[in-house]
């Protein structure tokens, strides 16, 4: 009996001290409800007249205890400022790995891809000294748009500076966009578009013609899409043109990214024969086998001009002579032997240019001079001329004393 009155007794003490604090809870909790509905009409006429963002409401005791109420949004989400996009910015003309004072520098310009190949050059030259590779790709470039990196600019710069002395090119990945020019808007690959994108190859191009450095374009390779595969075909056709009428060296990949049956290919060949994955899962950029493949491509036009130690070799054999004008300046190569294909000699219409037919037979004997069939016949046995018809000394000498 007493522990049942002593039980009852503690909780009516109990009761007595929450039930204080539960009913001003629940006070609380009603003002609280009757202050949010209060805002939210405020809010709405706020809206309805001026539109106009209400401060933040005061956090309760509520919410120090329980956290802020979800159902009600006091405040608006604010947009992250737009930033203008800035211009990309040309890498520093280091070379990765120390070589020798004097050795060639080669510059590799371009693309994404052309960062692919730099990378490869750098491996291939790893044990040359004398040869130098700068990696100076800019991703998302091209010719179409200058406004974001424009390339004629950027490589006059880098001629004034004389930073390099061979080019590597590899671009146009991004290009297939509208080129604004002459306040027009340029649909891709369009007969207009083609002819604008093809000044700005041959500015390009120019430039460094002028400045005597030796250029080794390399064309674009296919794509898995057919689609942008088509085009980069377009585009390289556009390139191969540019290079050859600018006396550059065009290395063309496009066949060697390309299985059987003529379709894009994602695995081939590495530079030892070995089967390889030579393309990324994209579809578009190297992998490491096909990036030395190219690598090794153009390594082969490179060689043409780097001389380790002793920079580029340029030279014209024909300077002075009437066939000088069928070169375009700076040096002789295959681009410049393909270019004779395309355009004939531009004759001067004044002075007189010594034949180049000169420059083949000075010093020789009289071509015209020859030898009758006499001679022929007699020519001894073992000479080259004698086709088994010559005589024999021996046999003749008997013969010629009596």
């Amino acid at each position: 009996m007493r522990r049942l009155l002593l039980m009852l007794m503690v909780v009516l003490f109990a009761g007595s001290e929450l039930l204080p604090g539960f009913v001003m809870a629940q006070g609380l909790f009603q003002f609280n409800r009757r202050d949010q509905q209060q805002q939210q009409q405020q809010q709405f006429l706020d809206q309805q007249q001026g539109g106009q963002q209400q401060p933040p409401r005061r956090r309760t005791l509520l919410d120090m205890l329980f956290g802020p109420r979800d159902a009600v949004d006091q405040t608006q989400p604010v947009a992250p400022p737009k930033r203008k996009p800035q211009p990309a910015q040309l890498p520093p003309a280091k070379p990765t790995i120390a070589k020798a004072d004097g050795a060639t520098r080669v510059a590799v310009f371009g693309d994404s891809l052309a960062g692919d190949v730099g990378k490869a050059l750098d491996r291939f030259y790893a044990d040359d000294p004398g040869i130098a590779v700068l990696q100076q790709a800019v991703g998302a470039s091209g010719f179409a748009r200058p406004d974001y990196f424009d390339w004629n600019k950027i490589i006059g710069q880098q001629i004034t500076a004389n930073s390099f002395d061979v080019a590597v090119m590899l671009i146009g990945t991004n290009d297939k966009q509208t080129i604004n020019a002459d306040g027009q808007s340029l649909k891709p690959l369009t007969d207009e578009w083609n002819k604008a994108y093809s000044a700005r190859l041959s500015e390009f191009l120019a430039q460094l013609r002028a400045a005597n450095k030796p250029v080794v374009w390399i064309g674009l390779p296919p794509m898995a899409g057919p689609q942008l595969s088509a085009a980069m075909s377009q585009l390289s056709s556009l390139q191969r043109l540019a290079a050859f009428g600018n006396g550059a060296e065009f290395v063309d990949i496009y066949d060697k990214f390309l299985d059987e049956n003529g379709a894009y290919a994602q695995s081939g060949p590495d530079v030892n024969g070995q089967q390889a994955v030579m393309r990324k899962n994209d579809g578009i950029h190297f992998a490491t086998a096909g990036a030395d493949k190219v690598a090794f491509y153009a390594s082969q036009s490179i060689r043409l001009f780097a001389h380790g130690g002793a920079g580029a070799a340029v030279s014209d054999p024909l300077a002075g002579s009437d066939a000088a004008t069928m070169l375009r300046p700076p040096y002789q190569g295959l681009g410049q032997t393909r270019l004779l294909q395309i355009a004939g000699a531009v004759m001067p219409l004044t002075g007189v240019q010594p034949r180049a037919a000169d420059l083949v037979t000075a010093g020789s004997p009289d071509i015209n001079a020859g030898f009758d069939m006499k001679q022929l016949l007699q020519a001894p046995v073992g000479r080259a001329d004698a086709f088994g018809a010559g005589i024999d000394p021996e046999v003749a000498a008997p013969a010629a004393d009596q």
